[in-house]
């Protein structure tokens, strides 16, 4: 991740092919600076971005997390640590990454992540 990844050209505002991590910011817990920290210190092939969402209606588990990205499914994850969970939040986004249209066939490589998920949403055609 490097720096700001929005782009004036772009409709929404972000790079494009950009990925973003969203995370619940009412979701009571700490670790978004560090999950900062450790996406900015991460090498991925295409910008990815740490935003912020309001209640995203994981209150039972909390913390919530989405990833997603243009032309790749949607995952969402309940029960996150953001500064526990950053190795593993990290290795999630490189399988993601890899995957034909972001679609994780092996999850053993996401680590807690992958007993997290809640759900999954093809991308959109």
């Amino acid at each position: 991740m490097n720096g700001d990844m929005r782009k004036a050209d772009s409709p929404d505002g972000f790079a494009p092919g950009a990925v973003v991590l969203q995370l619940c910011a009412t979701c009571p817990g700490q670790g978004a600076h560090a999950l900062q920290a450790a996406l900015e210190q991460a090498s991925f092939d295409v910008p990815v971005r740490l935003a912020f969402q309001s209640c995203m209606n994981g209150c039972s588990d909390p913390v919530s997390l989405a990833l997603q990205g243009p032309g790749r499914a949607t995952y969402f994850f309940g029960g996150i640590d953001p500064e526990a969970d950053c190795a593993d939040i990290i290795a999630t986004l490189h399988a993601y990454l890899a995957a034909d249209a972001g679609w994780i066939e092996d999850a053993t490589a996401c680590g807690r992540l992958r007993f997290c998920l809640k759900g999954r949403v093809p991308a959109l055609v």
